[in-house]
């Protein structure tokens, strides 16, 4: 399998830091943010990844970065989003990408205390579909909430008001090929962006929608409470340490479709 990590968007809640640079850049404690997601999925065994960046610090991510083998990638690919269509529409960059195959997804911004290697070698063994990760939270209502049908997920609802469990979706997702296709089908959200959350219902609607719970911690930094908070997470036990990771997940056996 592969990884994508998508780090574009302007950052507005963290501004005036992001008017100098991508969000994703900014420091988490010792390390710049994108850091993080590709520890996480070089800890899963995963070292062919793609960073969907954009906006006019994208060529910081080069500088930064670099051809990734100095942090463990074999490969580290690069691809631009222009304007701000949301993150369905920067997944559906990843479609060359990930060349028919399934692909685990991170969004920039999301930091772990441990890793995804069992739901990711799990994914790997489901034969179609998705998979999402969850993790109780105190403010459900800032995020994705799953409502559960006993052991399935029977719907997510995207910043509910009156969210109906504490089950936050975790900005980790796991593919097959046929999300390319819905991302294509998609309507614009009241926010005029192609929404995450409405890729995952049709993976729900099609009845192909595992999940796990997510083990340790995890927070996002995208504002400057959560910012402060990841960095004193990583300060006080360390997030997503290097570890020895497993062999490079395989591609999966070619299918219909």
């Amino acid at each position: 399998m592969k990884g994508v990590i998508l780090a574009g968007g302007l950052g507005t809640r963290l501004r005036p830091l992001t008017l100098v640079t991508n969000k994703h850049l900014l420091p988490v404690y010792d390390r710049p943010m994108v850091y993080y997601p590709i520890q996480c999925l070089l800890n899963a065994g995963i070292n062919e990844i793609l960073v969907v960046t954009g906006g006019e610090h994208a060529g910081d991510f080069l500088k930064l970065l670099k051809n990734g083998k100095h942090l463990g990638c074999r490969e580290l690919h690069y691809t631009y989003q222009e304007g701000e269509g949301g993150i369905a529409d920067a997944l559906k960059l990843a479609e060359d990408f990930a060349d028919g195959g399934k692909i685990v997804v991170v969004l920039g911004d999301n930091i772990i205390e441990k890793n995804i290697r069992r739901p990711v070698a799990d994914f790997f063994s489901q034969p179609t579909g998705g998979k999402i990760l969850l993790k109780e939270v105190p403010d459900p209502e800032r995020f994705g909430v799953a409502r559960l049908d006993g052991d399935r997920v029977a719907e997510i609802l995207e910043k509910p008001a009156d969210p109906p469990t504490n089950l936050a979706v975790v900005g980790i997702y796991m593919y097959d090929n046929d999300v390319f296709e819905i991302c294509r089908s998609l309507k614009p959200s009241g926010r005029g962006e192609l929404e995450i959350t409405d890729v995952n219902n049709e993976y729900i609607r099609r009845g192909d929608l595992t999940f796990g719970v997510l083990d340790g911690w995890w927070t996002d930094a995208g504002t400057f409470d959560s910012l402060r908070r990841a960095c004193d997470l990583v300060a006080e036990g360390g997030a997503n340490h290097a570890e020895t990771p497993g062999p490079p997940a395989p591609a999966p056996a070619a299918g219909p479709g």
